[in-house]
């Protein structure tokens, strides 16, 4: 027993030396490439050491200290920062075929049934089947559209909950709330469910999205230790198992309710929601590319994980942003109130006359973008910037960093939505800039061909839920003990979204009366 126990405790010595053997090989092979500027990497750990929460906050000063592209070692996985918009003109534009690819984790790659979905499916003619079906049928104008009735029902629970508490002077958890709200929207028009009603499978759907996200999120070491790889050292390879079984009975239980439903019509109506309309491509026999089940069930992830969290942190930075700028918030009414006056509450059609309102969402998106990061990975050798970036390097594009950047902001750090509505001198950005990947200094959704196909319907639900929530509500902040300034913490948290560090918590005080949505039903 005892010669088993010394041979055991060796074990780990011995896989330290061969992590730092792989780690040194790496690096040797790497080095007949020009890479980027690189700090010291420590055996093992190559760069981790140099970095700490928020990740965006520690890439940002290795790069004021190494330049806009610097390369590093996250453990044996190869990793390249971008931080200026230049450079990320060259990935996403001049280079975009090399850098196609988004790299998945092991828990992404598996909740989403080996890459079946959108979001992390290689480049190829899969991809480009479902890119082409996304925006052509599943979340085109004509399908925003004929769902617009769902988005404004849910906005109208949402602000008479609102009401309701104001009226009780309940604390109102503002981020939370937000996020129940993106969820019931998402959910409505992507299987006809709604978070509001409790008894409701959508609150099932809601647990289940949460727990893929919490899985997804978590540092495995499998992701950057190539020893790790087909070990579970941390439990979450169990885990995500068990995540991943629970959504996929459930969502197996709607498709089935679905289908009956689709057997029992007599005529073929249009589809009711996204679910549908990939129902029907599922059963075409003569599409162009024939979707499985596990097609849709990662297309479904895809919605419920990626339209949620972004869009209600998007207007929660928003809320607390005006809150600290009464100036700002007071011209936003303004605005509203001229367009739409104080009769009837505003609607998502009338967003595209609020240009303030636009500019302020914009300049959210620029000072706290919800994904602080675009990761793609290189298919094949590169040069950027005069560096030559090796295959099957992960890079991230800091948006945070680029979106502070003072080359191209006047005063980058000033909440100044005013930047996007006139020029007040030469460096001031107008609205010509667009947050649709067209402007490198502002992409939020990401670029060219991988850019987030959900972007309009984000914008109309952050739009139209902003300017409701500015006409119909004052907002302050609940003020703890010994704190009297009445200003909102805007400290971040560690996570992947860029959600605040600490909830927002404020009483609703209902300002239009009588309110415009009292004959609604909560």
């Amino acid at each position: 027993m005892k010669t088993m126990d010394d041979v055991q405790g060796y074990i780990p010595i011995f896989l330290i030396f061969l992590a730092s053997l792989k780690l040194l090989q790496a690096i040797f092979k790497a080095s007949k490439f020009r890479l980027p500027p690189s700090p010291l990497a420590l055996p093992v750990i190559g760069h981790f050491h140099l970095l700490k929460p928020p990740l965006h906050r520690s890439f940002q000063k290795l790069s004021n200290r190494y330049g806009p592209l610097i390369h590093l070692y996250l453990g044996s996985t190869p990793v390249v920062v971008v931080s200026s918009a230049e450079i990320a003109r060259e990935i996403f534009k001049t280079h975009e075929l090399c850098f196609s690819n988004r790299p998945a984790n092991v828990a992404i790659s598996y909740l989403t049934y080996n890459s079946s979905d959108l979001g992390f499916a290689p480049y190829g003619p899969y991809w480009k089947f479902m890119k082409k079906l996304c925006m052509s049928e599943l979340l085109n104008g004509r399908m925003l559209d004929q769902l617009l009735p769902i988005r404004e029902e849910e906005i109208n629970r949402f602000l008479v909950m609102l009401k309701m508490k104001g009226e009780a002077c309940e604390r109102v958890n503002v981020g939370d709330e937000l996020l129940k709200l993106t969820n019931s929207v998402v959910m409505r028009m992507a299987i006809g469910k709604s978070c509001f009603n409790v008894d409701d499978e959508a609150q099932k759907v809601t647990e289940r999205v949460k727990e893929s996200s919490k899985v997804s999120g978590m540092f495995n070491l499998a992701d950057y230790f190539w020893f790790c790889r087909g070990l579970d050292l941390q439990g979450i390879g169990k885990r995500m198992k068990e995540v991943r079984e629970r959504f996929d009975t459930m969502i197996e239980s709607i498709i089935r309710e679905h289908e009956d439903a689709r057997n029992r019509s007599t005529q073929k109506d249009p589809p009711k929601d996204v679910l549908d309309a990939l129902l029907s491509i599922y059963e075409d026999q003569s599409s162009e590319v024939k979707i499985t089940r596990d097609n849709i069930k990662a297309f479904l992830v895809d919605i419920f994980t990626g339209g949620t969290d972004t869009t209600a942190v998007t207007v929660e930075w928003s809320v607390a942003e005006l809150m600290n700028h009464p100036t700002v918030m007071e011209k936003a009414r303004k605005e509203i109130e001229s367009v739409i006056g104080k009769e009837r509450m505003v609607m998502e059609l009338d967003t595209d006359n609020l240009p303030y309102l636009q500019a302020i969402v914009k300049e959210t998106l620029r000072l706290h973008p919800p994904s602080p990061f675009v990761l793609r990975e290189s298919t094949k050798k590169c040069s950027i910037a005069g560096y030559e970036i090796p295959p099957k390097t992960q890079v991230f594009t800091n948006l945070w960093a680029i979106g502070k950047d003072p080359k191209h902001w006047d005063n980058p750090l000033e909440f100044r939505p005013e930047r996007f509505v006139s020029k007040e001198n030469e460096s001031a950005k107008t609205c010509e800039v667009d947050v649709r990947g067209q402007h490198y200094e502002l992409l939020p959704f990401g670029s060219g061909r991988r850019g987030c196909p959900g972007t309009s319907l984000a914008l109309k639900v952050a739009h139209t839920t902003l300017a409701a929530m500015i006409q119909c509500f004052e907002w302050k902040v609940e003020e703890k003990v010994g704190e009297n300034c009445g200003c909102v913490d805007m400290k971040e948290g560690p996570s992947f979204i860029l959600s605040r560090a600490q909830p927002m918590i404020c009483i609703p005080k209902q300002r239009l009366l009588p309110f415009p949505l009292s004959h609604a039903k909560s």
